[in-house]
């Protein structure tokens, strides 16, 4: 894009990279190295929207310039957060609990303008409904490995999807990084996407 400010992308995730490279963005990645424990009670809501805001705080203090995005991505099913599996037990144990069943992802977004200090934060929350499936299949998904780096132990945008059987909401926001929300806080930091 012309004339585009910097931007800083503060997470690791291929997927969220790959999310914000098909809009056309040019921007580096600094991966942030924060405690994602919250002392507070608090809502699914609120907890991405914190997490998010505290990746693109840690960030911002290593650049001079431009905008930082954070984001974070959590499944909650029956308000019960499910993050990532700590091994193939636990992803079993979530996926079992997820099969046949309706739950909601939160991803939470803020965009931090390191020249002014402006930060805008907010969330998507989206209806995924998981088909029923036999303990063999969870068994030979999580063979696959690819469910022991996610969020409530699968990847939608992978093998995961065919564990799926619909999503009410924002796709992408399941994937790891809310678009439509990006696109908007950017264009009310100076950067219109479609402006290319």
């Amino acid at each position: 894009m012309k004339n585009q400010r910097p931007i800083v992308l503060a997470s690791g995730s291929p997927r969220r990279r790959e999310l914000l490279s098909g809009l056309g963005l040019e921007f580096v990645v600094l991966v942030s190295d924060i405690n994602e424990e919250v002392d507070e009670p608090c809502s699914p809501a609120e907890l991405v929207e914190t997490l998010a805001l505290k990746k693109a705080q840690a960030v911002a203090k290593q650049v001079d310039t431009g905008l930082v995005i954070g984001s974070d991505t959590i499944v909650v099913l029956n308000e019960e957060v499910l993050g990532k599996p700590k091994d193939e037990e636990e992803a079993f144990s979530m996926l079992s609990r997820l099969q046949g069943k309706s739950h909601v992802v939160f991803s939470g977004l803020a965009v931090l303008d390191v020249d002014t200090g402006g930060i805008k934060v907010g969330h998507q929350s989206t209806e995924v409904r998981m088909r029923e499936v036999s303990e063999e299949e969870i068994r030979q998904y999580i063979a696959t490995k690819e469910p022991m780096d996610k969020a409530g132990s699968y990847a939608i945008q992978g093998i995961g999807a065919i564990l799926v059987e619909g999503v009410v909401g924002d796709y992408f926001s399941v994937v790891g990084l809310p678009l439509r929300l990006t696109a908007q806080f950017l264009k009310e930091c100076g950067v219109n996407i479609l402006e290319g």
